[in-house]
């Protein structure tokens, strides 16, 4: 399966650090990035995800992820889920698949310790 170039030449490394920044925007916390991409048979290179304490701050979060990288390199995700129940968001930029949860159900699904042979990098909070 051949995957899409993102906009603007853009890598997926760097749709993933815009989407770290979308997040960051409306305070998101424990956001990881896993790089997937040395694992086999895996269909994006990289999940982004992150928690919120409500669900409105949940799908801010999620918002704030679009507007950002559609302001920067004019694309949409290729699917969204759970904007409704707005406990576990999911947009899929193809290349990069970003994952906004409510803190319990982000313990629950446990997304880094099921895809434990990525690099993980854990994305430094914010100072206020």
């Amino acid at each position: 399966m051949k995957k899409r170039q993102t906009a603007n030449s853009f890598s997926s490394k760097d749709l993933a650090d815009l989407i770290v920044k979308g997040m960051q925007e409306k305070k998101a916390q424990d956001i990881v990035v896993m790089d997937l991409r040395k694992i086999n048979n895996v269909i994006t290179d990289f999940f982004v995800i992150s928690s919120g304490n409500s669900d409105t701050q949940v799908d801010a979060i999620a918002d704030s992820v679009e507007e950002e990288v559609y302001k920067t390199i004019q694309q949409n995700p290729w699917q969204k889920e759970g904007k409704m129940q707005r406990e576990w968001i999911l947009l899929d930029y193809v290349d990069v698949v970003v994952h906004v949860f409510k803190k319990d159900r982000r313990e629950y699904f446990d997304l880094e310790g099921l895809w434990g042979d990525a690099n993980i990098t854990r994305v430094a909070e914010q100072l206020a």
